[in-house]
């Protein structure tokens, strides 16, 4: 999960002073309330060898359509697209809903592979897999560890993106900005983070992942009265073996206590920047978001053409809990 409250608000707040009016804004609420379960089903599993990975991913959709590639979050899986994909499928999108490093049936390819979270991998890993594809360009969308992804790769490759939908706007970490503490009310939000950090955690995490899962699907969305079935068809993708490590070295690289690579030093030192994404973008604010969910304190970040569209009584897991207006947003992307 994204932990919002953690984001550089000063800088960007600073840096929103001088940018330009959004494109729009729009604010849309929730009046049937999120679906609790997917009405699709993706369709069987594919495998390919892709970087580090063999990735296990969903397609739908005619092969030479325009291709999406849709990004999920943690602790989530491929089918919070299960209903996105298949409208974007029947409006002749090339749809690929990837499992990340450390879920579902990715696995890596090696096992001296260092077992890494932090959100330069993740990148590469999703090039990695558009080169495994032939795919030279793509619609990127994403929420949580996929918004974040989605976003390093517009930042870092540009012309590898015609098109970025991000949730929560621009996440991409800053490790020095993460040292710095927060308001007591900011911090209590990040204590998941903060247990990961402890061995207590790292045991607590592996002993009870499935619990401790459902949980943060229940604080992150409380407005989302998802069902059992809906969550113990995303929950099997936590039997991943890879799965504890990598979301524990995610969290803990976040917070410094875990280094990363050094092959990943140049792509973090250009991201800890900030670099502005030029890619025609859509980003979505939804009660998750909190301060932030208007977009403003990163509308600068953000120099191509741009929207942002703020969905209300929606909560973290938006393609999810919001099919249509996620859907919406990926096929509105391109034509602003």
């Amino acid at each position: 999960m994204n932990g919002f409250s953690r984001r550089d608000f000063g800088l960007l707040a600073t840096a929103a002073a001088g940018a330009v009016t959004l494109t729009a804004c729009t604010s849309t609420p929730a009046t049937a309330g999120p679906p609790p379960a997917p009405r699709n089903q993706l369709g069987p599993i594919k495998q390919i060898d892709a970087g580090d990975l063999n990735v296990g991913y969903a397609e739908a959709g005619p092969p030479d359509g325009q291709p999406v590639i849709l990004l999920h979050g943690w602790p989530y899986d491929i089918h919070s697209y299960a209903d996105v994909t298949a409208i974007l499928a029947a409006q002749g999108f090339r749809v690929i809903v990837p499992h990340l490093r450390g879920f579902g049936t990715t696995r890596f390819r090696s096992a001296n592979t260092v077992r890494n979270g932090q959100q330069a991998a993740l990148a590469h890993d999703a090039i990695s897999l558009m080169d495994a594809l032939n795919i030279p360009d793509a619609i990127l969308g994403g929420y949580d560890w996929g918004g974040r992804t989605a976003n390093a790769v517009a930042a870092l490759w540009p012309q590898r993106c015609t098109g970025l939908v991000a949730v929560s706007g621009y996440i991409v970490v800053n490790l020095a900005t993460n040292l710095e503490p927060l308001a007591p009310q900011s911090e209590y939000g990040w204590w998941y983070q903060y247990y990961f950090a402890t061995p207590r955690g790292e045991l607590g995490y592996r002993r009870n992942t499935k619990d401790f899962n459902r949980l943060i699907w229940t604080n992150a969305s409380p407005l989302w009265h998802f069902d059992d079935a809906a969550y113990d068809m995303a929950a099997r993708a936590f039997d991943n073996p890879d799965h504890a490590d990598i979301v524990i070295h995610n969290y803990r690289w976040r917070l410094s206590l875990a280094p990363g690579e050094s092959r990943y030093d140049a792509d973090e030192q250009r991201l800890a920047a900030k670099p502005p994404i030029e890619v025609p973008t859509i980003t979505i604010g939804s009660d998750f978001d909190g301060p932030a969910k208007d977009g403003s304190t990163y509308r600068a970040l953000y120099t191509g053409p741009y929207q942002h569209r703020v969905l209300d009584g929606i909560g973290h897991n938006v393609p999810q809990e919001a099919p249509q207006e996620f859907a919406s947003a990926i096929t509105d992307v391109t034509r602003q």
